[in-house]
């Protein structure tokens, strides 16, 4: 039985992706600060494990790897999920504590995470796993009024690309899924009216979370000599070609 540890799993994307694969017959790790969110999502499964911990903290992120590995013995991948968005303004309209906030989770908690798999990984028997970033539609195309945001999932790109050329000696691979307009609770305002590019406001199609989480379990299910390095998966008709 393959293990996946899912950060974020408290909520929207990383809810629906933990219950899936749990359905699928996989022991999922379930990551986020809050406990009691993620017993919901875990629903009282036996191949559930409830790790409540802050991915900004290097601490914790330490000791939730250990006890997964002091539970499960290895880690077959992490789905590197947890994020955060600020609302939209203008750069000198962003407070500066709401940079650092969103860029301690959607960067440092990346890396952290991303750091620990890497090393489990790499010293586990047999060596190797795999690693899935949570990138956006906005690592490559940014929405108005997105800095931080944006900001954020480039750098996301870059930690894929590197962790996909260092991974490949220990047989650790990488990839990215780049998700837009799944409907979840960050979306919900795409339902309502967004502000587009022109300045207008539109509303914008969604798209089914659980299409996201049938397409993890797709990257994640590929033998290690495979990889998806990049996958796009949006509302058919939301803007992103053309977004600007």
């Amino acid at each position: 039985m393959k293990t996946i540890m899912i950060t974020g799993a408290g909520s929207g994307i990383g809810r629906a992706t933990a219950r899936h694969f749990l359905e699928n017959g996989w022991r999922v790790a379930l990551v986020g600060r809050r406990a009691e969110t993620l017993t919901e999502t875990a629903q009282g499964h036996e191949n559930a494990l409830v790790l409540p911990f802050d991915v900004t903290v290097p601490s914790e992120v330490e000791a939730g790897f250990a006890t997964l590995r002091d539970t499960w013995g290895r880690l077959d991948v992490l789905f590197n999920n947890a994020g955060v968005g600020v609302p939209a303004a203008h750069i000198d309209e962003i407070k500066v504590e709401d940079w650092l906030d969103l860029s301690n989770i959607n960067i440092t908690g990346m890396f952290l995470c991303a750091r620990a798999a890497y090393g489990m990984m790499r010293h586990q028997s047999p060596q190797g796993g795999r690693i899935i970033n949570n990138g956006s539609i906005s690592a490559h195309a940014p929405r108005v009024g997105s800095v931080p945001y944006t900001m954020s999932k480039h750098a996301v790109t870059g930690l894929t690309k590197t962790l996909s050329l260092d991974g490949r000696q220990f047989n650790i691979a990488c990839g990215q899924i780049d998700i837009g307009n799944a409907l979840t609770e960050m979306a919900a305002p795409m339902t309502k009216g967004i502000a587009q590019a022109d300045g207008s406001i539109k509303v914008e199609p969604t798209m089914d979370v659980a299409q996201v989480a049938t397409s993890v379990m797709y990257m994640a299910g590929l033998p290690l000599e495979t990889n998806v390095q990049f996958m796009t998966i949006m509302a058919t008709a939301m803007p992103f070609i053309g977004r600007g």
